[in-house]
């Protein structure tokens, strides 16, 4: 079985899909991860986010694994683990930049779909029901207004220590969402047969029992 989640920043892809695959049980994907992976060695190699060949080329000269460990799913770029890093404040506000770079997708796309080609997968991301598994046994697309999608990332950040002011949260989430839905190559938008969820006022076991309930249904 292949399901995908997809949804805006912050709207609880990665908490659902984890707690989803563990109930299923299945492996668990946030394909995110990856390209926070590729924006996190940009940084560290200096590569100009505009320069799309440096990017393509970095991209297809890393390895990326996404393993667990402990149960929580650890990513390491060429041997380094780097799970810790990938929501500082540089990577999130260059993420969107380097994941328009069509030749990046395209690496990372061939990437995902050979991981979900070796069996039961929760997959999570923004393109992941319309491009990287059209064909999922089930689609879902989880939405939440921006307040509450910046009231969830701002707690995170609080709980690692990283001080941001809430309402520059708010703006940077609009400047995101603009960018993934209005970019050229593999937008941000809900799959025509996806179950669309609100999670507003749900808890992760509430929307998880309602994609439960779609899976006996399909």
């Amino acid at each position: 079985m292949k399901i995908t989640i997809d949804g805006p920043v912050a709207s609880g892809k990665t908490a659902v899909g984890r707690a989803l695959a563990r109930r299923i049980p299945a492996r668990f994907l946030d394909t995110g991860m990856m390209y926070r992976a590729v924006t996190w060695a940009s940084l560290q190699q200096k590569i100009d986010i505009n320069n799309n060949a440096d990017l393509a080329k970095l991209t297809k000269s890393l390895s990326i694994e996404v393993v667990l460990e402990d149960g929580e799913q650890v990513l390491k770029v060429d041997g380094t683990d780097i799970t810790d890093e990938l929501r500082d404040s540089d990577i999130e506000s260059n993420v969107s930049k380097i994941s328009q770079v069509g030749a990046v997708r395209h690496e990372l796309v061939d990437q995902q779909r050979a991981i979900a080609s070796t069996g039961d997968i929760v997959m999570v991301g923004r393109d992941i029901g319309t491009v990287v598994i059209p064909d999922a046994d089930l689609k879902i697309y989880l939405d939440a207004s921006i307040q509450i999608r910046a009231k969830r990332r701002h707690d995170e950040m609080r709980r690692k220590r990283q001080r941001i002011d809430l309402e520059k949260l708010v703006e940077e989430i609009k400047t995101r969402d603009n960018m993934d839905s209005n970019r050229e190559d593999s937008p941000l938008v809900s799959a025509e047969d996806a179950v669309i969820i609100n999670t507003d006022r749900l808890r992760i076991d509430q929307v998880v029992n309602l994609i439960l309930e779609s899976i006996q249904k399909s």
